[in-house]
């Protein structure tokens, strides 16, 4: 079945009932009792250019203890979300999780399915909550772009891969990606600076109003001044990408990876640094705990798109993610879909009939960065807190995949 008939099935016959459902509460909900990042900075010039990604780990996981109120040693398990780190950052994100205040009996384990790892992260703790395998755990997701992202993050492949024509589509830059997308699927350049410049206004106008301040852990690093070359130590609290951008002065950028292409540093995701995390646990334990409740995980899809369309992603995995929460896009409140690039995130919205309104009300990763690991996670504590605030309940988080891959998951505020 196609993501159009999907989402058409859905949108028809399970919003009532499914609605109602998934409202109700129960002991065995999947519940967040916290969730928080920490600001996001420009890759190589922003608050946590020098920051190494375990130190911007440990700052998530100190603001959850702290904030939470947790016994860490109530903690079972911690997934990380990392895409660049050497090993995957499975030594690093345990010494980190150790140095926070996490016990000896707390695992630790990273994970990378390219941009959807934070998301994979808290699915995959949510999922041994719900299988009993553990009581409470952390779904978690960090990059530092500053200091891993280059050449090297595309890894060599064999001959035998490289001959295997879909498979040698998987190391195709994610530039070269979002422009044969937007060539395929005739996503005019004009209406991605339009999208693009709205991401801008929506943040500015977010972080003006103070919007991100209860979702953000203010860190205090050391931050070398590039003029000066004198250490300091900053205190990091914003989002610094955040500026003022019009759809005019987008229109004015050269492209980025085409002579005649749409794709620009304007109307794609920011190289970024950042950190998230998720305190999971059943409704049962939470009460128990004395813990709030935030919100709940409800139910998530993974699927798989032709490599060399992967900003499709979403179109897909939205619907399924929808069947098996049974409820339709009608239900839904919010949705925070990545904006990997708007030429991507653009054609999702229009092709799966979402209204513009209900994407990413405080903007998106093109106006505050894409950390890569951290985007999946972070989404959580964003939708979560917007939802509260507006008085709705049912929100969406889903993202591209690179290779060739879409995730989402619902949620529900409470």
């Amino acid at each position: 079945m196609s993501a159009q008939n999907r989402m058409s099935q859905v949108s028809g016959h399970m919003s009532a009932t499914g609605k109602a459902g998934l409202t109700e509460k129960r002991p065995d909900d999947i519940v967040v009792t916290t969730a928080l990042r920490t600001a996001i900075t420009k890759g190589g010039k922003g608050g946590f250019k020098d920051t190494p990604a375990a130190d911007l780990l440990h700052g998530a996981f100190t603001g959850l203890i702290q904030r939470s109120g947790i016994d860490p040693s109530f903690v079972e398990d911690i997934a990380v979300g990392c895409v660049l780190a050497p090993g995957g950052g499975a030594t690093e994100y345990r010494a980190a999780a150790l140095a926070a205040g996490f016990p000896e009996s707390t695992a630790v384990k990273s994970l990378n399915r390219q941009c959807s790892s934070g998301l994979s992260a808290c699915v995959d703790i949510a999922n041994a909550i719900r299988s009993g395998m553990i009581e409470i755990g952390v779904g978690a997701g960090v990059e530092s772009m500053s200091t891993q992202y280059g050449p090297g993050a595309v890894t060599e492949f064999s001959e035998l891969l490289e001959n295997h024509e879909t498979a040698a589509e998987c190391k195709v830059p994610m530039g070269m990606l979002s422009e044969q997308m937007a060539k395929d699927r005739n996503v005019a350049r004009k209406d991605q600076d339009k999208f693009a410049a709205e991401s801008y206004r929506k943040a500015g106008e977010a972080q003006k109003q103070g919007l991100f301040d209860q979702e953000i852990m203010p860190m205090k690093v050391k931050w070398t001044d590039p003029k000066t070359d004198e250490e300091k130590e900053i205190t990091v609290a914003r989002d610094d990408g955040v500026r003022e951008v019009t759809e005019e002065s987008l229109g004015k950028i050269k492209p980025a990876f085409a002579k005649n292409g749409s794709i620009h540093a304007g109307n794609a995701s920011q190289i970024s640094d950042g950190a998230a995390a998720v305190l999971l646990m059943k409704r049962s334990t939470a009460e128990r705990l004395g813990q709030k409740i935030m919100g709940k995980y409800v139910a998530a899809s993974v699927v798989g798109v032709p490599p060399l369309l992967m900003g499709i992603g979403p179109w897909k995995a939205i619907p399924v993610a929808l069947e098996k929460a049974g409820v339709s896009k009608d239900d839904v409140d919010i949705y925070e879909i990545n904006e990997a690039f708007a030429s991507q995130c653009l054609w999702c919205a229009n092709e799966l009939g979402l209204p513009l309104e209900k994407i990413n009300p405080k903007g998106g990763a093109i106006a505050f960065g894409h950390p890569l690991g951290c985007t999946g996670a972070r989404q959580v504590s964003t939708l979560l807190y917007e939802l509260k605030r507006t008085n709705k309940q049912i929100g969406v988080t889903s993202m591209c995949v690179g290779t060739g891959m879409g995730m989402a998951a619902v949620w529900v505020a409470e």
